[in-house]
């Protein structure tokens, strides 16, 4: 006998949601959505969580569950025309099978992001210890990648900062480690706050944040001479005056988040508050930097 049922459905994002509620009123244990093609989202605007045009949605089910009533239950909902399977899963290790696909990642010369139950053994290693969760920024991805990267180069000892869409908080994590005196960390999500303050525990660096959910209250503290802000080009650019009301003169600007063709554009709205800006891209999407005037 299997020890897990799972069923999956293949059908539009406009009901995917109701077809996870009738999984799990059928007893689901838990409930996943997938990309049923290759069709990645690359702008959702802030708050939204958007799914796939074609959404596969997986229901996971106790050992011994039988599946023909259940089949039977969802094509007398949901009709016939959306493909429905039924798979039989054999026991394994499910959490060792899913921390082994974490594993500790470089950026930099010395920066390193880990997950809590792996190690580092390098001289002179600024060790992150984040897990993965709800709120963006795990470090795989490449606009956190060239954030961390250049914050490894740059030299922020002592500087207070600001993390303007903080997700994890991994970017003003990495700068405290790195030598920074204080950060601000800004985000309108309040998985985001929670994730933040969570993992500025993880990495003993509580007492050195602040943190702001600004759906709630506007940030009115001191300008900074540096704020990273990994967003996307959309937010970015709306963003601007308040980002720039942030930083003091000849301060630095770190923006990622954006694709590699929309780097003219965030740039062409952030020249007006500042110079120097220069580009930086890593599989398609980009890096901008600049000095406040």
């Amino acid at each position: 006998m299997a020890d897990w049922l799972e069923i999956k459905i293949r059908t539009k994002q406009e009901i995917a949601d109701t077809v996870s509620d009738i999984l799990e009123q059928l007893g689901a244990l838990a409930v996943t959505y997938q990309d049923a093609e290759d069709c990645p989202i690359f702008e959702p605007k802030p708050g939204e969580k958007p799914l796939w045009p074609n959404t596969e949605v997986t229901g996971l089910f106790a050992k011994g569950t039988d599946a023909n009533p259940i089949l039977h239950t969802l094509r007398a909902i949901l009709g016939d025309n959306l493909p429905i399977a039924a798979l039989d899963l054999a026991d394994k290790e499910w959490v060792r099978t899913w921390m082994d696909s974490f594993v500790p990642i470089k950026f930099g010369k010395r920066l390193w992001i880990c997950p809590s139950w792996t190690s580092v053994n390098e001289e002179n290693a600024v060790v992150v210890k984040l897990d993965p969760g709800l709120a963006f920024g795990t470090g795989t991805h490449p606009t956190t990648a060239l954030c961390l990267e250049y914050l490894d180069s740059f030299n922020v000892k002592d500087l207070d900062i600001i993390d303007f869409g903080c997700g994890s908080g991994i970017l003003a994590i990495a700068a405290l480690l790195l030598g920074a005196k204080h950060a601000t960390l800004i985000d309108i999500d309040e998985q985001a706050i929670i994730a933040s303050k969570q993992n500025a525990e993880n990495n003993n660096v509580a007492d050195k944040i602040s943190l702001f959910n600004s759906a709630k209250e506007n940030y009115k503290g001191k300008k900074v001479p540096l704020l990273v802000a990994n967003i996307l080009a959309g937010p970015l650019c709306e963003l601007e005056d308040i980002i720039a009301s942030h930083i003091e003169t000849n301060g630095t600007l770190v923006l990622s988040g954006l694709l590699e063709e929309q780097v003219n554009e965030v740039m062409e709205v952030y020249k007006k508050d500042f110079t120097n800006l220069e580009s930086v891209s890593k599989e398609g999407w980009s890096r901008i930097t600049g000095i406040k005037k």
